[in-house]
């Protein structure tokens, strides 16, 4: 198993809850549309990361990079159409199953999608399609 985040105190945080499981996990701290894998990969699991992705570069980076990785799956978990505007004080970009399903044409083929309402630490709602792909 890999996790990659773009924070090291994430990260460091992640381990130390982990305790010494967290020796079973590699550990990258990399901007994804910096990240040089050098591994393939069954599943691919995105958490709020793609929405951060505003600018057609960085989203054509990801998903070069996506594609050269995955061998099975792809799990994308973004904002969907009725979620937030702005993440962190972030813009962010917002998906419906349709739009989020053009952008990865061309290497993954849609399994399934589902909008779900995630609780934040805040008490505030943010609405999200989470959506499976197969590497095609």
């Amino acid at each position: 198993m890999t996790v990659l985040d773009i924070s090291e105190k994430a990260l460091e945080r992640a381990k130390a809850r982990l305790g010494a499981d967290s020796e079973k996990v590699t550990w990258i701290a990399s901007d994804v549309t910096e990240f040089k894998s050098r591994e393939h990969y069954d599943v691919w699991h995105d958490r709020a990361t793609f929405h951060f992705l505003t600018t057609h570069a960085q989203i054509a980076k990801y998903l070069e990079t996506a594609r050269e990785a995955i061998d099975g799956y792809l799990v994308i978990g973004t904002f969907s159409d009725n979620g937030p505007e702005k993440c962190s004080g972030l813009e962010v970009m917002r998906y419906n199953e349709q739009q989020l399903q053009a952008e990865l044409d061309g290497g993954f083929e849609k399994i399934r999608c589902i909008t779900e309402d995630h609780e934040t630490p805040f008490h505030t709602r943010q609405n999200f399609l989470f959506c499976s792909f197969r590497r095609a």
